[in-house]
């Protein structure tokens, strides 16, 4: 029996996450202040008592769920003991503070760094990501690869459900050709941006030399990377893996079948909302999950 973290990624943001840590916490209100102090501006303010659309920009939502994340993994305390850690894109970086790879403090500065270099590859070529549902991964790939368009599979979320990520008029054209092979649905997302597609590759340049430019340590557990969904250990392997990332789709069906069949029975998803327990639960219905 192993017991696993996952840490969620963009979109489980909500208003007032956060706040019960802070507040009954002195170590969590502690890290939180210390948040304040790196970023330079009081991102507890927005995510205690700002609006939605507050935290839907990307340079508030990334750190928001990163702190919600790792802060909450510090106050397990002793009781946090993983024999694999893995995360959701963004929730990668949380998996790596969490697994003791990276530092609080390292982590919270790379996923900032993150955060504005996206923003800033996102304005300079609006793109966006659909949700296609009901389709085979070999058919979602063979359609985008029949575009003319910059258009790729993002995130390989849990059988039948795969976002694909591109220009505008790729995700137009793609939507229309999914449902015509026999898709359920195909859903244009509300996101800034093409993420995890090669219009990211702006962001990896600028990611890249922040990477490379911290300590990575070695973890005290394996991490199930996104762009290979295999167990890492090796610290210059992680970064490698990393800087990837932003350009390389998300693997997490893999991950859960990866996680499961090395012997994964236990999986708590550490952070806000409860959406990796939903998709573990569909690549094995009767996997342990619940929320840290």
């Amino acid at each position: 029996m192993k017991k696993v973290y996952v840490f969620p990624g963009q979109g489980a943001q909500f208003v007032g996450m956060g706040k019960d840590l802070y507040d009954n916490n002195a170590e969590a209100k502690a890290m939180f202040e210390k948040a304040n102090e790196i970023l330079g501006f009081r991102i507890t303010d927005l995510m205690f008592a700002g609006t939605p659309e507050d935290l839907v920009q990307t340079n508030v939502t990334q750190p928001a769920i990163f702190l919600h994340s790792v802060i909450l993994a510090h106050t397990l305390g002793e009781s946090f003991k993983p024999d694999m850690v893995a995360g959701h894109s963004l929730g990668e970086f949380s998996a790596l503070v969490a697994n003791k790879t990276l530092t609080f403090e390292d982590g919270l500065r790379l996923v900032a760094k993150r955060a504005n270099a996206m923003q800033k590859a996102c304005e300079k070529e609006p793109s966006t990501m659909a949700a296609i549902l009901g389709l085979d991964d070999n058919i979602v790939e063979e359609v985008c690869a029949s575009i003319d368009e910059v258009v790729v599979p993002a995130n390989y979320n849990s059988p039948g459900q795969l976002v694909i990520s591109g220009s505008i008029k790729g995700i137009e054209i793609a939507c229309e050709k999914m449902k015509a092979a026999g898709a359920k649905r195909a859903l244009p997302l509300k996101v800034g941006g093409a993420f995890h597609s090669p219009l990211m590759e702006p962001a990896r340049i600028e990611l890249a030399e922040a990477i490379n430019n911290t300590t990575f340590s070695t973890p005290i557990c394996p991490v199930y990377q996104n762009v290979n969904a295999k167990p890492v250990t090796n610290p210059d392997e992680i970064k490698q893996n990393l800087i990837a990332q932003l350009t390389s789709p998300v693997r997490w069906t893999q991950i859960a079948e990866n996680m499961i069949a090395h012997g994964g029975t236990s999986f708590v998803e550490v952070g806000p909302g409860t959406v990796l327990q939903g998709l573990i639960k569909k690549v094995k219905a009767d996997a342990e999950t619940m929320s840290a």
